[in-house]
């Protein structure tokens, strides 16, 4: 009989923005606070793994890849920024997962993910293509939908980015932080030139 082909081990990564303890302790209150008024079913997310994703980079990354979008990282140039948690809301898939968002995006934020973005496809990394929109969960399995719901604001200022693994392998699930980046960039630097991003040997 032939051998089975050798499936590829999992390695699911993200870029994301990972907020302060006070912040995670803002979002923690907020998410009590709806779980109190709006009564859902469901689970609150543990304020450890609040995040807020900004490129998704696939389930199955391997070594090489990974390695690349390290390097890429790197040479991303952005300007720190603040944002503001000021709306609850939800997604209408199976899960029905309740969130933290904002009612206006910062450009910063826009411009960190594109910047991010094109420093992966530069060195082979082609990151999911699922449009942007930044979120921060805070309740899953909730059962029924959340329509946009204002929230006491959080205020979060932005200095840094990081990249995350998903340990799949532990119950529950845990985030791995592989590598942080500081936002040092002036607010018209952009991201490192095409020459500066390889692949390494």
């Amino acid at each position: 009989m032939l051998a089975e082909p050798k499936r590829p081990a999992i390695n699911r990564l993200f870029f994301a923005l990972w907020p302060s303890a006070a912040v995670r302790q803002a979002c923690a209150e907020a998410a009590r606070g709806l779980r109190m008024r709006m009564q859902p079913t469901g689970y609150l997310s543990p304020p450890d793994r609040y995040h807020i994703t900004l490129l998704f980079l696939g389930d199955f990354v391997p070594a090489d890849k990974e390695a690349a979008a390290r390097q890429a990282a790197s040479l991303v140039r952005s300007p720190p920024f603040a944002l503001r948690l000021d709306q609850a809301g939800s997604f209408r898939n199976r899960a029905i997962p309740w969130w933290l968002g904002m009612r206006e995006l910062p450009p910063q934020l826009e411009r960190l993910h594109e910047r991010l973005r094109d420093a992966m496809l530069r060195v082979g990394v082609t990151p999911d293509r699922m449009r942007f929109v930044p979120h921060l969960t805070v309740v899953r399995d909730a059962g029924k939908p959340l329509p946009p719901t204002p929230v006491t604001p959080i205020d979060w200022a932005v200095d840094e980015f990081v990249l995350v693994r998903s340990r799949l392998d532990r119950n529950p699930v845990e985030y791995e932080l592989l590598g942080r980046w500081p936002l040092t960039g002036a607010p018209d630097e952009g991201a490192a030139a095409p020459d500066q991003l390889a692949l390494p040997l």
